[in-house]
């Protein structure tokens, strides 16, 4: 994430941090230890600094938004928790896992603990759309992740199955970033709604490059293992690409790595994804939604903060290379 995006809202965002740490107070230690191992972990932080922004470029940022953006960073930082127990993951951003480094119960009873403390600091802002809306949020995220679970491995996943699924695992809190903090500043439905596209598209094109990253990553830049989606069973765009177009034998190899969740195929599959053109297929529809993304925002009056908003979306896909 580029230097210049965080500093524009710097003093907002050690604001964030001092709610954050605060409220991960408990007096059960482990309940504190995980949650700073995992916030304290890095990443890019996109979520609240979204909030920020959004805020930012519709008027400013009150102590009202200073609170959304944690309740954001609580609400990612408990689905982080929870994937990496159902994935097996052991590596994220260079670190090991919190499930890695503490065992798979405490971090699922602490993912909850962290969501319930999102709900409390929400319900302090005391405004019932935006609970409304985090809500159909948080149940929407949920479903995503229980409908990538019934698709790993199956190499018979639609393309609109897979698309639904990024949707709702990812997508949906980008959105809720962006549209929260309108709701917020209490804007006409109008500049609501292009912000609910603007970080729905953002979210789409960000996991779409994710995706890509990995089969054509760099482990010491990404922070995790190239193969780790296949063997995990996840359906992305490369390999539906494959699937779609390549030949018999390319079809069953894809098919059965997938099915058997068969990371030791990964040279293999990654030969057919790039002899199919599953990389440029996936950096595209990522451009696609990009753009999307950025045109979302024309609606919004010129300021830096719209222009930040645009840096944004143009570095999720850059990234890409």
């Amino acid at each position: 994430m580029d230097i210049a995006i965080r500093d524009s809202v710097a003093a907002e965002f050690a604001q964030v941090d001092e709610v954050i740490v605060s409220m991960l107070r408990s007096d059960v230690d482990m309940v504190e230890s995980i949650g700073h191992y995992i916030v304290q972990a890095g990443g890019k932080r996109m979520r609240p600094l979204l909030v920020l922004l959004s805020a930012k470029a519709l008027g400013g940022i009150d102590q009202r938004h200073i609170q959304f953006a944690a309740v954001i960073e609580f609400i990612h930082t408990a689905t982080l928790l929870h994937d990496d127990v159902v994935d097996l993951s052991t590596l994220r951003r260079g670190k090991p896992t919190a499930n890695a480094a503490f065992g798979n119960a405490p971090s699922v009873l602490v993912g909850d603990f962290i969501y319930t403390r999102a709900f409390q600091l929400m319900v302090q802002l005391n405004h019932m759309p935006l609970l409304a809306h985090m809500a159909e949020t948080t149940n929407t995220i949920a479903a995503g992740e229980v409908m990538q679970l019934v698709h790993a491995g199956n190499p018979d996943t639609q393309a609109d199955q897979y698309r639904e699924i990024i949707r709702r695992k990812t997508a949906a809190l980008f959105a809720a970033a962006c549209h929260g903090a309108a709701l917020l500043h209490d804007t006409d439905s109008t500049i609501a709604t292009a912000m609910l596209d603007y970080g729905m598209n953002l979210g789409i094109a960000f996991q779409l490059a994710d995706d890509l990253l990995d089969y054509a990553g760099d482990p010491s830049l990404t922070g995790k293992n190239v193969g780790d989606d296949l063997n995990e069973g996840k359906i992305t765009l490369p390999l539906l690409h494959a699937l779609e177009v390549g030949d018999e034998r390319e079809r069953h190899i894809v098919g059965e790595a997938l099915r058997n969740k068969d990371g030791g195929a990964f040279a293999e599959v990654m030969a057919i994804v790039q002899r199919t053109g599953g990389l440029e297929v996936t950096r595209n529809a990522a451009l696609k939604h990009q753009l999307q993304a950025t045109e979302a925002l024309d609606v919004l009056d010129q300021s830096p903060a719209r222009e930040t908003l645009r840096l944004m979306a143009n570095q999720a896909v850059e990234r890409l290379g």
